[in-house]
């Protein structure tokens, strides 16, 4: 489940590349795919509207903001200014991102060499990336540390995902991702006000890239992606994602013609395997992989 759902994920890249050269902002996009998955999510979804408590409420906001708004409105904005394969290959630090925040949050897991040297070879290949995209291409490198700030985001959302689970059905934390992920990107169309037009979605690409993002890529995708963290642990479905580059690059060259340059082979290969040898160096002390 979790190799179907990263697969379809590393497609959605080409999707937001689409809507933003037909015109769409990045807020826009993200507004109009979440309005579409929550509107879906209301046909299976429990009657029960509000958490336990004000504070798993404010945790399923929190939930809304890294999963959802902010981290779609960073990678959705990387996506327009720079190559859609630097945002797949930089957003494939996550698993790493969330091992380490691991380490500092719990305890339990213990930071060997063998994790250090990885993280460093993972991390030479992010600046690979990065350095390619920034100037042998001649792009603007915001684009690139915003894919870094969406893997943080997503990260985050990973771990604080598992506070609710177990308590709450997925079904009914999905809908409130969607719904607090909608909520907190109001205050972007106050400053960026809404500009498509609405003739602008008789366009068929417009529409059919929307409808894939909103129901497959958003609606499906999310509410399978939180059983598969809730089955198999945070952890372990985020070292899936290290698929995510395959299906872009490959998308990207078919349908943008986007060039694949050896520094950037280089730099995704670095970052494959020094995440795949850092996490072969974790010790778990006292602790379930599924409880991570």
């Amino acid at each position: 489940m979790a190799i179907v759902i990263v697969g379809i994920w590393g497609v959605t890249f080409i999707n937001s590349k689409v809507l933003l050269l037909h015109g769409l902002t990045p807020h826009e996009i993200f507004q109009l795919r979440f309005i579409i998955a929550y509107v879906c999510i209301w046909f299976i979804s429990p009657r029960k509207l509000f958490a336990d408590g004000w504070r798993d409420e404010l945790l399923m906001m929190v939930l809304g903001i890294t999963g959802g708004s902010l981290y779609f409105l960073a990678e959705n904005t990387a996506v327009g200014i720079t190559y859609v394969n630097n945002v797949s290959f930089i957003l494939c630090s996550n698993p790493l991102i969330t091992t380490f925040i691991s380490i500092l949050v719990l305890r339990n897991l213990r930071a060997t060499p063998q994790l250090i040297w990885g993280s460093v070879i993972a991390l030479v290949g992010v600046a690979l990336v990065i350095y390619n995209g920034s100037f042998i291409l001649h792009l603007n490198p915001l684009g690139d540390f915003l894919a870094l700030a969406a893997a943080f985001s997503w990260s985050i959302y990973s771990l604080l995902i598992k506070r609710v689970t177990g308590r709450y059905s997925i079904i009914f934390i999905t809908r409130k991702l969607f719904f607090y992920g909608l909520l907190t990107m109001i205050p972007v169309f106050l400053v960026s006000s809404w500009k498509f037009p609405l003739e602008g979605f008789r366009d068929p690409v417009v529409w059919m890239n929307l409808a894939f993002l909103g129901f497959i890529a958003s609606f499906a995708c999310f509410y399978l992606w939180n059983v598969a963290l809730q089955k198999i642990g945070t952890i372990a479905a985020s070292n899936y994602i290290y698929l995510n580059p395959i299906t872009t690059m490959i998308a990207s060259a078919l349908f943008l013609n986007e060039p694949v340059t050896s520094i950037a082979f280089l730099g995704c290969f670095l970052i494959l395997a020094g995440v795949y040898w850092a996490n072969k160096g974790i010790e778990y002390k006292n602790i379930k992989q599924t409880d991570l």
